[in-house]
């Protein structure tokens, strides 16, 4: 004789269709943070970015080379905001932006320093 713990479990009709509704809930969450840690690491790789160009001018403009610094920011860091600031031997730069949209109540900034005239 069988009991009636015996028999397979079956849902019961008031439980149809919540795990759609789960995932329907869910998804969008996953998709959020998703979407979230692709825009940081885009932050942190223009911040990377934004360090290697200003460096590089700042190598450049310690050499007197005007040109080449004008031609690293605009390849490495187009659209930015660069400031130029001399002092005790050194040349500086400093470069900004906003960061990606999620994140563009903050600014993302480079500065190098290079010894000037190769000093």
């Amino acid at each position: 004789m069988r009991s009636h713990s015996d028999r397979p479990a079956r849902p019961l009709r008031g439980d149809r269709g919540t795990a759609t509704v789960e995932f329907a809930v869910v998804l969008p969450a996953v998709a959020l943070v998703l979407v979230t840690l692709v825009v940081a690491v885009l932050a942190v790789d223009g911040q990377g970015r934004l360090h290697v160009a200003a460096a590089s001018a700042a190598r450049a403009l310690g050499r007197d080379d005007h040109g080449t610094a004008e031609a690293a920011l605009a390849q490495l860091a187009p659209g930015t905001a660069s400031r130029v600031r001399r002092a005790d031997g050194l040349v500086c730069v400093d470069v900004e932006r906003a960061a990606p949209v999620p994140f563009a109540a903050v600014r993302l900034r480079g500065t190098s320093c290079a010894a000037e005239r190769g000093g």
